[in-house]
Parts: C-alpha cells; structure tokens; sequence
C-alpha cells in the first residue's frame, strides 16, 4: 500500500504542476491584459490559485515521496494537497486525475498502518 501511495502521489502531483502552470499562467494573464477576463472569466479567488498552484503539487510530490517510510506524514500531505487543489480550481475535467490520485495516495498512506513495513504509526 506505501508504494501505491508513492507512485499514485508522484504522478498525482507531476500531473498537479501542470494544473497549477495553467491557473498560475491564467492570473498573471489576467493581470496583464484585463480584458481577457471580460470575454473568457477569472477564477474568483486569484492569490488563492497563485498560491495553490505552487504548494499543491509540492505537498503532493513531497507527500508521495514520504509515504514509503513516514506514511502518516505523507498521507496528511497527500490529503491536505487534495484538498487544497480542490478548494483552489474545483473538480473539473482538468483536475480530477491529480485530486484523485493525490486522495487516494493520502487514504492508501495512511492505511498502511504496519503491512509493509515493520516501522508502523499506529
């Protein structure tokens, strides 16, 4: 279950960069040129995006990468980047595979109390 959640975790945040890219690029745009937001929109909370979009696929790839030795952790980091992602640019199309995969990577880090290795957190 550790190394499902690394893997699911890496990959849910590699996916997570270029979501995070996209919202990122789009509020800078925005902030250069207002008349793009009059005909395409703007997210609604733009520092929230800013900032999602560089913490989230952190949490997610750090989180991944801890899960293996320090489930308990990672599993909290994995969750906190999902929901993060969530909150910041909602479930949609585009980021329901890094919200996912970083979800699932939390709740399968976090129930790999002792299988796999003889170090457990509970």
């Amino acid at each position: 279950m550790r190394n499902a959640a690394m893997v699911l975790g890496i990959i849910g945040g590699v996916i997570g960069m270029f979501v995070g890219l996209f919202g990122y690029g789009w509020t800078s745009l925005v902030d250069r040129q207002p008349d793009v937001a009059t005909i395409f929109g703007n997210f609604d909370n733009p520092g929230l995006v800013r900032f999602v979009s560089v913490v989230a696929p952190v949490l997610a790839i750090a989180g991944g990468a801890m899960a293996k030795m320090r489930a308990l952790w990672g599993g909290v980091l994995l969750i906190l980047s999902a929901l993060l992602m969530q909150q910041a640019f909602t479930f949609n199309t585009a980021t329901m595979f890094p919200i996912v995969m970083a979800g699932l990577a939390g709740i399968l880090a976090i129930a790999a109390g002792k299988p796999d290795e003889p170090k457990s957190h509970f």
